[in-house]
């Protein structure tokens, strides 16, 4: 298993979110815009298979029960024809079984929703600011500091930017990149940054 960093090469601190309307593993469709009356939203481009999203399951289902004006969103946007594991129905397992426990798992089966955010590994987290109905970056980078899946953290990161965030504040921290697994992109899907 190869593992890359995240980049900040799309998104920038103070751009808008990408709209998206996928289906959830709950059994309804989701955009962006249901979002609308949470402070502050966390998209994470995950899976089901990668040994580093494993790891950060626990964490994002912690920060979605812990804060209510924040949206935990999990996207996966793997080709589920190479990785069986990360089909949309074993998401739907997961969401029934408990495992899984964001506001929204959502299934990106075009991809073209990880190439707008600029999505390199899994977990990819983007957190964003609720601008006046208008989310905008706030942060990109590791949900904390343990380097690898079986490593424990010793700094929730993540949740330290989110209440910053819904305390009014602005994040300042440097964006420290997140590390996992590679996207996996269907022949001929890879954007344009992905080579760059």
């Amino acid at each position: 298993m190869v593992s890359i960093d995240s980049e900040s090469d799309v998104l920038g601190r103070g751009d808008e979110a990408p709209t998206f309307e996928l289906p959830g593993a709950d059994g309804d469709a989701h955009s962006l815009s249901d979002f609308a009356d949470r402070e502050a939203l966390l998209v994470v481009f995950t899976c089901n298979h990668c040994p580093y999203a494993k790891a950060k399951v626990d964490e994002l289902n912690r920060l979605a029960a812990a804060y209510d004006d924040l949206a935990v969103v999990g996207i996966n946007a793997n080709d589920p024809e190479e990785y069986p594991d990360d089909s949309f129905e074993r998401m739907q397992e997961l969401v029934d079984r408990g495992e899984i426990q964001y506001d929204a798992y959502l299934f990106d089966e075009s991809q073209a929703v990880a190439a707008a955010y600029g999505a390199r590994c899994t977990p990819d987290p983007f957190l964003f600011r609720n601008d006046g109905g208008t989310f905008k970056l706030a942060y990109h980078g590791r949900l904390d500091d343990a380097p690898n899946p079986d490593d424990e953290p010793s700094e929730r990161e993540m949740a330290a930017h989110v209440e910053t965030l819904l305390d009014g504040g602005q994040v300042t921290a440097a964006e420290k990149p997140s590390r996992g697994c590679s996207i996996k992109w269907k022949p001929g899907n890879e954007p344009a940054y992905w080579n760059a």
